[in-house]
């Protein structure tokens, strides 16, 4: 009876929430306000109604969603300045609190992405030093697969632990075993955070939070996960102050400390509670983004054997038989580079881009905006935009490549995001992606399982969209 009456009042509340929205302008009848004019290219299924530009009510929130290439490039790029904050919302406060880099906003935000981006260079992101760490996870990545002997295997897990030790090398300055179950925790508990963006429980919170606060839930298990990666974070960086090596930094937390120490000033943010949410934000950032679009190629390899047989014709005929291979090595590898982009558009693993806010009143593509109005950048409909992409629907490298065979680049090709919120480990992804795919295929042919005909490509939607669980074969070259 406690459960129906929550409920009741649940339901009550959103229906005077709707009803107050009503009022608030014209609404289409499952609350999208339409904003834009009818647009029939546009390459969502609201958009080819309702306008590139229009408006989605969450309660009484309006959420203006930008839809397509054109309507998207200008309000992340062309008007990036305008759109550079992000919403404060009820769980995404009581997640985190204003720190950090990705929900951080002003001072906060601009004080510790800057610095993020100083330190991942000094650590190495963009040359060889960094290069050399991926090339390590990937060799003992190689060995795993090569211990199965051709024999059925998910890839899934030995590819993040792979990817997750590439962060933990720069964040803590080592790696850890697979073994390690603190380190699968860790692992795990940043896949269930970010399958819960977005989900009943998660809209649930941002439109009820004075109830959702005492209800139990996967809302209550999401804060504890983050809770576990901060105590993981602040044992390491105890571990830091008592190393003292802030003479001779030589990874994030040695960086930040020093930082810590040298700027002491009033209008400073940097203290241990950024430091513990900029180290959170590397992990949910940098490493399922790169784990979920590993396990999309490898699929599509599986599934597209002739592909497959490109790429590592190609390796065999450039590389000869060199022992490793380096991100510049890409500038001679086209048919090779253009199938890790095509992956990363056909994937299109982060369908809406995290929310942005318009820092003033703006205009995007002719339509005003109000201060303060949380903007939705529609990336799927830009990596699938039929008016920018010859064959949007289909896994096809030529769309990035020319008449001549010559790797191109497009401009509707934003999987990171654009503007003043882009991905802050764009090149850290961009050089593991190229590391880890390059050097497999080299490694080994990937086939079906005997007995299996084709792997699903069904789409497990969450904060990212995984392949569904999959074996596959790989078969020593």
């Amino acid at each position: 009876f406690f459960l129906l009456g929550v409920f009741c009042i649940l339901f009550l509340h959103l229906l005077l929430c709707l009803l107050t929205s009503l009022r608030k302008g014209p609404v289409w009848p499952e609350t999208t306000y339409i904003l834009g004019q009818q647009n029939n290219h546009a390459p969502s299924p609201l958009a080819k109604s309702y306008g590139n530009i229009f408006t989605m009510w969450a309660g009484p929130i309006p959420v203006i969603v930008l839809s397509g290439f054109q309507a998207v490039g200008d309000g992340l790029i062309t008007k990036a300045e305008d759109l550079a904050d992000r919403p404060e919302t009820p769980f995404f406060n009581a997640f985190a609190n204003g720190k950090g880099i990705i929900l951080s906003n002003g001072r906060t935000w601009k004080q510790q992405r800057r610095f993020g981006l100083s330190t991942l260079r000094k650590l190495g992101v963009g040359k060889k030093s960094m290069e050399h760490q991926i090339e390590e996870e990937v060799r003992l990545l190689v060995e795993t697969f090569a211990k199965e002997k051709g024999q059925p295997l998910d890839p899934a897990f030995p590819i993040v632990n792979a990817v997750a030790n590439v962060i933990s090398v720069a964040a803590f300055g080592h790696r850890f075993s697979t073994d390690d179950e603190v380190f699968h925790q860790l692992v795990e508990s940043v896949r269930y955070i970010l399958n819960f963006a977005g989900t009943t429980s998660h809209m649930l919170y941002e439109l009820f939070p004075w109830l959702m606060r005492y209800l139990p839930g996967p809302h209550k298990k999401t804060l504890a996960c983050r809770d576990f990666i901060y105590s993981f974070v602040r044992k390491e960086i105890k571990n830091h102050e008592a190393a003292g090596t802030l003479d001779d930094p030589r990874d994030f937390i040695d960086f930040y400390l020093a930082k810590m120490e040298k700027v002491r000033d009033s209008t400073s943010t940097f203290d241990e509670d950024n430091m513990v949410h900029d180290i959170f934000d590397l992990f949910l950032a940098g490493s399922d983004t790169t784990t979920t679009t590993l396990q999309w190629a490898l699929l599509y390899m599986v599934n597209h054997p002739d592909i497959q047989e490109k790429v590592q014709k190609e390796l065999d005929n450039v590389l000869g038989s060199s022992q490793l291979i380096f991100y510049e090595d890409r500038k001679k590898l086209p048919y090779t580079n253009a199938v890790i982009h095509e992956i990363q558009r056909f994937s299109n693993i982060i369908l809406i881009g995290v929310p942005r806010q318009t820092v003033k009143d703006t205009v995007v593509l002719g339509f005003p905006i109000e201060k303060g109005i949380a903007v939705l950048p529609d990336l799927c409909s830009v990596l699938r935009d039929p008016e920018q992409w010859e064959t949007p629907q289909q896994l096809n490298p030529n769309h990035f490549l020319d008449k001549d065979g010559n790797f191109v680049t497009r401009e509707a090709f934003m999987p990171f995001g654009e503007g003043h919120r882009m991905c802050l480990g764009e090149q850290l992804a961009r050089t593991e992606l190229f590391l880890f795919f390059t050097t497999l295929l080299r490694a080994f042919s990937f086939r079906l399982p005997e007995g299996v005909k084709e792997i699903s490509t069904n789409p497990v939607v969450g904060a990212s969209v995984h392949p569904e669980p999959y074996q596959i074969c790989a078969v020593p070259r």
